[in-house]
């Protein structure tokens, strides 16, 4: 059933999206860790009750921007050309916190986010920032690592296979993948264990885990700054379990006799809320700061579960989840904080991609339908994209070829 094939242009009049919003405009789901900030960042409504969809709204109001993005491009300190935004509107719209370690936020544009080969392709902004007078390079660091989806099936909700988007420590020997975690729902009116300083109670959320290199158990204190409940009250159950890669510990008492001075130690790159962020369009006439700045994230560096690379032509959904397990003193727990989040290059098309039937920028379960119904009427305009084995030839094996690249 050989036919001659169309050229690929009602693919990229499809994909051409005119004037895409480069800031977060969904928020699909929050589910944070205990934590200091928890149930006011959102704030939760403790007196009537909240059902999970109305946080998540909250969060979603929180964090999705208002800025817009024009095409000027600028020539950073490095030699390298970035779009900047032109804009009236803070970039950092509002925060949210994901508390200790696993908690996340899932959230999405209205269009998906392509990758640039070599370029930043996104920005996920925190509240990280330097430290005056400390002897090392850190701060307020608390790194939220980034996974990002492709909508696979099709169905819109981020539901297909995750990635992580690999950054500085991925390989370092001190970092733990498949780290998993379990909270235990406290005893609100139970009698507080003191602590020192400004602790309340010590042992105030119990959890356990399965370290390798430290306790296996421990707990989330309270602090005398933060007296409401740190456990999400709209999350239903009595444990919280999360699964992911841990990085190591980065913070360090600089206190000197009984003066607590904590710092959190910068990683290189490739986290959230680990570095002050680099804010396209404010501040790109300071060198220095782009210089040591979190300049955003690339979908290059992406990684199957195994480390391996992972190509991602572009993506659909993206997680941010808090990355370490540490308790800082009267600091408290180390929690990602996550402050909107922005696509560098929101109106990128990109290429097609063999599988791609129905054009409409992904390959899912709907291109078999779409090529089994093609089958069927010969006669219905088809894509170039559907010869996937690339044989020159639209048939059955075409069909297989759209299976495996779902199960790949």
């Amino acid at each position: 059933m050989k036919r001659t094939l169309l050229l690929s242009l009602v693919f990229i009049a499809l994909m051409v999206q005119a004037q895409n919003k480069p800031y977060i405009t969904k928020v699909f789901d929050l589910v944070p860790a205990p934590g200091q900030f928890i149930n006011t960042l959102p704030t939760y409504n403790y007196v009537q009750g909240e059902p999970r969809d109305s946080v998540i709204a909250r969060a979603e109001k929180a964090i999705c921007g208002k800025t817009t993005i024009t095409s000027e491009e600028v020539e950073m300190p490095d030699g390298s050309i970035v779009v900047v935004n032109d804009t009236t509107h803070n970039v950092k719209p509002g925060m949210i916190s994901l508390g200790s370690f696993g908690g996340y936020v899932v959230f999405g544009f209205d269009h998906p986010v392509v990758n640039v080969e070599g370029e930043y392709d996104l920005q996920i902004f925190g509240n990280g920032f330097q430290a005056q007078g400390s002897s090392t390079a850190g701060g307020s660091s608390e790194p939220g690592i980034v996974m990002v989806s492709r909508d696979v099936n099709g169905n819109g909700i981020p539901d297909d296979p995750w990635y992580e988007l690999a950054g500085s420590e991925y390989y370092n020997p001190r970092t733990q993948h498949h780290f998993t975690i379990t909270y235990y729902k406290p005893d609100e009116d139970k009698v507080p264990v003191p602590g020192t300083g400004s602790i309340i109670d010590a042992e105030y959320i119990r959890w356990t885990c399965n370290s390798v290199d430290s306790l296996q158990e421990g707990y989330v204190s309270k602090n005398s700054f933060h007296r409401q409940s740190y456990w999400p009250q709209w999350v239903e159950g009595e444990t919280l379990t999360f699964e992911g890669t841990k990085l190591p510990c980065n913070a360090a008492n600089e206190g000197t006799g009984n003066t607590e001075y904590w710092v959190q130690r910068f990683y290189d790159w490739g986290y959230v809320d680990n570095r002050t962020d680099w804010s396209y369009g404010y501040t790109y006439d300071d060198p220095a700061g782009y210089e040591t700045a979190n300049k955003g994230f690339k979908l290059d560096w992406a990684v199957n579960d195994d480390g391996t690379p992972k190509e991602l032509k572009k993506i659909d959904f993206v997680k941010v989840y808090c990355a370490v397990l540490q308790q800082c003193g009267w600091l408290g727990e180390t929690s990602t904080e996550v402050c909107g989040a922005i696509d560098l290059h929101p109106d990128a098309v990109a290429a097609a991609e063999p599988g791609d039937v129905n054009g409409d920028g992904n390959v899912t379960a709907a291109d078999i339908t779409a090529l089994y119904n093609y089958l069927l009427n010969s006669d219905e305009t088809y894509l170039s994209t559907s010869d996937v084995n690339g044989d020159g030839n639209i048939t059955s094996g075409d069909i297989t070829a759209i299976y495996n690249i779902l199960l790949d």
